[in-house]
């Protein structure tokens, strides 16, 4: 093949989560329904953190980031989902597909990246509170935002980069919802070399290292909340890392758990499933998660929604 000549398709087949069309209406309700949701529930989040001034701290400022990159993650794979069943025409253009990859690679990059950084909050705020509002200042915060902005960005970008140089001539069916990088790969006609040593060592040191980051984090904090004399000290002190504790789990655990499934399910089928679980359902859950476990968020939700609720004069 000449250089340059990258490739000769200009659509990829989505086979979606179900070929069966009896499944499609219903497949299209429950993913709206959870679009709406996350959508709504996580910019409930936003604005309740944003009018509120007693939760203008480093904790709720990192929540408030984590919540916009939940909507940005969902919106960058659900409505293409649902436009394609809506239209019976399970498609997305080339240049469509590199750029779902590309955002989808950025939001949940930043979404790992949050995670750690929201620990790392937490180790400091209960491990050195006299020296809180020190480090973790304003400067601090958008410091560790912007780090997490840029590194995920260069990871997504540079993949989308080398994408962009493979050559797709033959099969153009891609076994998932939405342009996963892996499948795209499996398609590619070319040497694939750059991108799979991007994948194994930028990729799998962030998945690596990053989880490791939070492990640490929460063992230190364990061993201080054991040092804690009374129970209340201990409960409380526990109780402001619960949220992201819980957010933790439900985002690794869920996704990791698909892969010990029976081997019945194919590895397509595990993988379409774990896409569903982080990509998905972790979004929209993280809202319950962190207004039903957090005092000082489920008043501020409360104040919101009763001030919208009043009529005006």
């Amino acid at each position: 093949m000449k250089p340059g000549n990258h490739t000769s398709i200009s659509e990829f087949l989505l086979l979606g989560l179900s070929e069966q069309q009896e499944q499609q209406s219903l497949l299209f309700v429950i993913f709206l329904g959870i679009y709406l949701v996350t959508v709504v529930g996580n910019i409930l989040i936003i604005l309740a953190i944003g009018l509120d001034l007693r939760l203008h701290t480093p904790m709720y400022f990192f929540l408030a980031n984590f919540a916009f990159t939940d909507v940005c993650l969902s919106t960058t794979t659900i409505p293409k989902m649902l436009v394609n069943i809506q239209s019976h025409r399970h498609t997305i253009s080339y240049a469509g597909c590199l750029s779902q990859i590309y955002f989808f690679l950025w939001f949940i990059g930043l979404d790992v990246f949050l995670l750690a950084v929201m620990a790392y909050d937490r180790l400091v705020a209960i491990c050195h509170p006299l020296h809180y509002t020190l480090v973790m200042s304003f400067r601090c915060c958008i410091l560790l935002v912007v780090m997490s902005l840029v590194l995920t960005h260069s990871y997504s970008l540079t993949h989308t980069i080398l994408l962009a140089q493979l050559s797709f001539c033959t099969d153009s069916i891609i076994p998932h919802f939405f342009c996963e990088l892996l499948p795209l790969l499996k398609l590619s006609s070319s040497n694939s070399y750059a991108n799979q040593c991007v994948l194994i060592y930028w990729g799998g040191a962030l998945t690596i290292f990053i989880p490791l980051l939070i492990i640490i984090s929460y063992i230190r904090i364990v061993a201080t909340i054991v040092r804690v004399p009374s129970a209340s000290g201990k409960w409380k002190a526990f109780s402001t890392c619960g949220s992201h504790l819980s957010a933790v789990c439900l985002f690794y655990v869920s996704a990791i758990g698909v892969y010990f499934l029976p081997s019945m399910v194919d590895s397509a089928g595990k993988d379409r499933i774990a896409a569903v679980m982080y990509a998905v359902v972790t979004p929209m859950m993280n809202p319950f998660i962190y207004s039903l476990r957090n005092k000082d968020m489920k008043r501020a939700l409360e104040r919101l929604l009763s001030r919208r609720a009043l009529p005006s004069p």
